[in-house]
Parts: C-alpha cells; structure tokens; sequence
C-alpha cells in the first residue's frame, strides 16, 4: 500500500503517492475528484505500476492537498504544482495523463513546460481556448451555486443531469460530487479558470505526442475535433456510448492509455 507524503508547493501542501518503478507517469485528476477516486478503482493505477513509475496526486483544493478560498491561489497555480512536484522528486521529464479539469491543467502545462513530458493524454477535456465574457459569466454562476452546494449549471453542460432533473435530484447529485470537498476551495477553482486559458497558436508548435480520449456521449467531443486542426499531432480515440463522467472508469481508457505509453517507451 503506498504512503501518503507531503512536500511545500508554493505555500500550499500538496499529498502525493507512489506506486511501481520505471519511466515516471503523473496523473491529473478531475474537478471535485481525487487520484483514488478517478485512477485506482477503474484498475488504471494497477496496470500502469507493473510497468512505470505511477505518481499520483491530490489537486490544491481537493482530496488531502491544502485547499485556499482565494482564487488567485489557483489558475495556473494549479499546473506549476506539477512542475514542483517533479523537481521535488528529482525527475527531469515524465508522462503525465489528466482526465476533464486534469486535462484542462495538462494542456496548460503543454505550453507553459513541454520540455518536462514525454508523451500526454487528455482524457475528456482539451484545454481552455477561445475564452470570452460568456466564460466569465458561466464559471461565476457555476461558483456561487457551488457555495451554496449546488452543481446544477456544471451538471447541465457536462450531460450529467437531464435538463429535466428535480431540484432534490440535482441536490442530491449536487451531495455526491461535493462529498468530502470544501464548496469554498471548489468555487475558488472554477473562478480561476480564465488564469488556465491558452492560445491555439501556443498549441500549434507543440512537439509532446498527445492521446485524446473522450467518450462519444461527451459534450467536448466537438472540442477535441475543433482542436486536431490546431493540433496536428493530436490523436483521438472515442469511447463508444460513455457520458463524460463515465469514460475514465471504463476498460478502453484504461487500454488506450497502456497502449500510448507503450507505443512511446520500451516498457511491454
């Protein structure tokens, strides 16, 4: 079983775990999730230890990690702990996989760092591109309701709740992403999201071999098609019949990461 360690990034204590030895992998998990929640129980840790070097963390704002309420602790924050981490462990370059806020963090750190990674995968997201007042509207709506433990317009544009759905249904569901979280620390996040913002042409250039994954019943699939035109190197695999909270738990995920890193290392 791994141990829980700790190490300072920036003010801010971040919890971080090992697991297996050789290239390094690091794994980026999803907004209001945590490394247990998002990579272990799908089987995706297990078979990535038999083979590389698994580090998983838990977000500033999440999980066991130091969770400020003020939103200028996070943006893009969030992708240099990344960067702190793998200089706190010593490691020059790593693979690194994120899956929906994960991934959003990955491409940042594409463009502020691709010297430090190796290959990527975007598991149902790609980036925070095009941002405009609309953006800035929508994440200050989904933060104020998130405070008041409501998830009902992030429900809604992610297809996890029908448009149909009762107040008590959204309540509820609204009770099992927010279960162990701090609604402030969450809230905080979503109102740093226009600092997590890039520019296409910073993506154009980009060398790191990236793997997109999205299921087909995902709302950012138009996303992942939109960015292969700016990304020429972009792969996308679909995953046939998975909503976006369902992908990063299924079988082919697990697969299709396995094969991408195997395609790009020595490791069977």
């Amino acid at each position: 079983m791994a141990h829980d360690r700790y190490f300072d990034s920036a003010g801010v204590p971040i919890r971080y775990v090992e697991h297996g030895s050789g290239e390094p992998v690091v794994l980026v998990h999803s907004y209001t999730g945590s490394f247990e929640q998002d990579f272990v129980g799908s089987g995706l840790v297990d078979a990535l230890a038999a083979h590389y070097r698994v580090i998983g963390f838990d977000l500033r704002g999440h999980g066991r990690s130091g969770k400020p309420h003020d939103p200028a602790r996070y943006g893009r924050e969030m992708a240099l702990d990344i960067v702190r981490l793998l200089d706190h462990l010593g490691l020059r370059r790593a693979h690194i996989v994120g899956y929906s806020l994960g991934a959003h963090i990955v491409v940042q750190l594409l463009t502020l760092h691709p010297e430090r990674f190796l290959t990527a995968v975007l598991g149902g997201a790609c980036g925070r591109r095009d941002w405009c007042a609309d953006d800035d509207r929508r994440v200050e709506t989904e933060a104020a309701e998130i405070e008041c433990g409501v998830m009902r317009p992030q429900l809604a544009r992610l297809g996890s709740a029908a448009p149909t759905a009762s107040d008590a249904e959204i309540r509820e569901l609204s009770a099992k992403y927010l279960a162990g979280n701090d609604p402030r620390a969450l809230a905080a996040i979503r109102r740093s999201n226009r600092d997590q913002m890039v520019a296409s042409t910073q993506l154009t250039a980009l060398l790191v071999p990236t793997l997109g994954i999205v299921g087909s019943d995902d709302p950012y699939v138009a996303s992942f098609r939109a960015l292969q035109h700016v990304m020429p190197q972009l792969r996308v695999e679909l995953i046939e019949g998975a909503a976006h909270d369902e992908a990063a738990s299924r079988p082919e995920f697990v697969r299709a990461v396995s094969d991408s890193l195997r395609a790009n290392t020595g490791s069977p």
